[in-house]
């Protein structure tokens, strides 16, 4: 596997009080709509935290705002200590320490670029990271990593299967050796069974890699497989969160439970969430 970079950073992530709305006129913005209203939240270094709600909760927001892609009207987000700027105005550091994995795998790729210039062009933002001999051998070895053939590396991105484009996603993610990566509904656009490949190899890179993971998903099929805590969004706030065994295993509040009943019953129709 590659080796991260070693330094200062190691993944520790805190959220403090982020408030983000969206629309509405005029300089106090009549009619703009809360979209996350005071979300605190730490993802504690090599740790995974989901978190979790249904569609329009505001967890995506939140994810967009760590990523550097929001800019929130008020709060702070704060990686290692440090604030985090949007993206375009981060340290270079902290640009590379903190990337995204997005829930469409197709549309976050250039598909008619090939995944070797797809990696190249993430080493090229990034030279620190890039290898200083024989690029096209740390690139296959990269590609192993994430269980891909070396002959994908002269493919476009538009000639691959849904399952190979998010592994080339977290790829690109990874050449730049981060320490916390975002994953956005990473694996929902995705068959059941190569939910499953992605969430392990998710686990194993987390491990080998030691990173810190912010998991977004609506899912609770998916929290069990790849999460230390999980916290739970409703409306914009955080109504419940802890370990994912007592959260998952005894929720306290009812809209923990109604998700619980309702991936249950999804479960016993046999139909995927």
């Amino acid at each position: 596997m590659t080796a991260p970079l070693t330094g200062s950073l190691t993944g520790s992530l805190t959220v403090r009080d982020l408030h983000v709305s969206y629309g509405g006129r005029g300089r106090r913005r009549a009619g703009a709509v809360l979209a996350v209203d005071g979300v605190s939240l730490t993802v504690a270094p090599e740790e995974t935290l989901a978190l979790v709600g249904e569609s329009g909760s505001g967890k995506t927001t939140v994810a967009r705002c760590v990523a550097g892609l929001i800019r929130p009207d008020a709060g702070t987000v704060a990686f290692d200590g440090r604030p985090l700027a949007r993206a375009g105005r981060r340290p270079a550091d902290l640009q590379r320490a903190v990337q995204m994995v997005f829930q469409d795998p197709r549309s976050s790729l250039n598909p008619r670029m090939t995944v070797a210039a797809i990696i190249g062009e993430a080493w090229q933002t990034h030279p620190e990271t890039a290898p200083k001999d024989d690029r096209p051998a740390a690139l296959r070895a990269l590609l192993a990593d994430l269980g891909l053939d070396p002959d994908v590396a002269t493919r476009r991105a538009g000639d691959l299967s849904g399952g190979q484009c998010q592994r080339v996603s977290i790829a690109r993610a990874l050449a730049v050796r981060p320490r916390l990566l975002v994953c956005d509904e990473a694996v929902s656009a995705l068959d059941v069974s190569v939910q499953a490949q992605i969430l392990r190899l998710l686990v194993e890179l987390r491990r080998e890699h030691r990173l810190s993971l912010l998991f977004i998903t609506h899912d609770l099929g998916v929290v069990h497989q790849i999460a230390d805590r999980v916290a739970v969004m409703r409306r914009g706030a955080i109504v419940e969160e802890g370990l994912t065994d007592q959260v998952l295993g005894a929720p306290r509040h009812e809209y923990t439970r109604a998700l619980l009943d309702a991936a249950l019953d999804l479960d016993d129709a046999g139909v995927a969430p």
